[in-house]
Parts: structure tokens; sequence; C-alpha cells
């Protein structure tokens, strides 16, 4: 189930604890994905906190919000760029992303195959997808203080066998969230350098969230028609004739 937009939004805008969850993850698909001119960039869930960096340079930006969820203006002082979406059918023309990060949009739904049957379907040739999960060894996905801890938390395994299952091919991943989520002073103090701490010593210390880069899979077209019967010849009139005498040439 969505958790509602106003419950979202106060706690990525109006707590500490969640100003620095965001500044966390956020410095995380920047490392990835550095702003680049000319692309559309698209987010789904609760995805426009980190798409702030990307306003500048982008071709344009777009914040799709689930009806479940709700839907709130976006970003603040600025042109309207947030949308109210359907889950299953979004108002994105096929092929028309560069870029899509979904967060609080496929752990919470009810209908994840349909999700990624849409992000399949909006992204364009050479398009990629950021997932991001809550990580069912992490401490935020125990506990229903954050966003992180409602929905269905993923394994990395569990996460990429179903992007695999829905046409997407893994690439990398990476995770966030190493601190507690705790809104004591020192654990607030101290989150940069659990981050920090966290990205070196990754595979021994699990974060709150992990974070899938996968791309759209294209095969290439099969060539049908003519093509197809030259490289497979009928063998039905093999034999025929066998054992009959060449016919004589006729002097001339």
């Amino acid at each position: 189930m969505h958790l509602d937009v106003l419950d979202l939004r106060n706690f990525y805008y109006r707590t500490q604890l969640g100003r620095v969850a965001q500044r966390a993850i956020r410095d995380q698909v920047v490392a990835m994905w550095p702003p680049a001119a000319g692309q559309t960039v698209a987010g789904f869930g609760f995805a426009v906190p980190l798409l702030r960096p990307y306003l500048a340079e982008a071709r344009r930006v777009v914040g799709l919000m689930p009806g479940p969820q709700g839907v709130m203006p976006w970003p603040a002082g600025m042109e309207n760029v947030s949308v109210l979406s359907e889950e299953t059918a979004w108002p994105l023309s096929t092929g028309f992303v560069d870029r899509l990060v979904l967060m609080h949009g496929l752990e919470t739904s009810e209908q994840p195959s349909a999700v990624l049957d849409e992000c399949q379907r909006v992204l364009g040739p050479g398009g990629k997808a950021l997932f991001i999960v809550p990580n069912r060894s992490g401490l935020w996905a125990r506990g229903d203080g954050t966003p992180f801890g409602f929905g269905r938390p993923y394994s990395l395994r569990q996460l990429e066998a179903q992007l695999k299952r829905h046409g997407f091919t893994p690439e990398r991943h990476v995770a966030a969230l190493y601190a507690p989520p705790s809104s004591q002073r020192f654990w607030l103090r101290t989150a940069q350098l659990w981050e920090q701490t966290g990205r070196r010593f990754a595979p021994w210390i699990a974060g709150g969230v992990l974070m899938v880069e996968a791309s759209k899979q294209v095969y290439a077209p099969t060539r049908g028609g003519l093509g197809a019967v030259v490289r497979r010849p009928l063998r039905v009139l093999e034999g025929v004739g066998q054992g009959a005498p060449e016919p004589a040439l006729r002097k001339g």
C-alpha cells in the first residue's frame, strides 16, 4: 500500500532524519548519473527529492506520483513538473524517457509487475532505470518510523530476478543509508561518516536501501521474407532425376 504524499513530504522536507536520508540517496544517484544536457528524466513514486539536480540541465523532468499516494506540486517556487498518474498507465509516450528513477513506487505497489511493464514501455533505446527499494537485510526496513519500513523489502537477488523477468538487464548496484534510522543527534551528526564507511566496506555492512541500475533489453529484429527463404532452401526436389543419364549436348 502506498504511503500518503503528505507523510512523505513531511518526512523528507520537514524532519532532520528525512533530509539526511534524502541527501545520502541523492548523492549516490548523482554519482551514478551526473546531470547531462538534453535528457528526459522521470521519477515514479516519490522520487522528486532526487530529481532536483537535473532541473537545470535536462531537457525535461517529470515527477509521476501514483493515484493511491496522491500528488503535490513540485518543485517549490518553480513551474510544476509533478503529475498524478495511474500505476498501470503513465501519461508518457512509449520510448519517451532517457533516465527513470523509482523510489517508494515499486515496493509499495499492489501491482509491481504492471509498474515494471510501464517502466519498460516508457524507456527509450539506451534508456536506463534506477530502482531504489528497502533492503531486507538493513535496519531501515525493520521499523515503521520511516517510509522504508513500509511495503515489500527486497534482497539484491530478488530485485534483480524480478527485473530480468520484465526485460531489464541489471548493470550495477550500490547501497545507501548506512547510519541507523535514528533521530538522535549523534547519529544525525555522524551520518555522512557512516555513508563513507559503508561505501568502502559495503560487502560487510548492510545499507538501508538497495539501488539497482538496469537497462532496457532491445532485441535485434529478425529478417524474414526472401532472405530467410534463401538461407533455408526447400529440399523437396532433392533426389529427383538422380541416376538419369545426362542429356547429350546438341551438336551445332
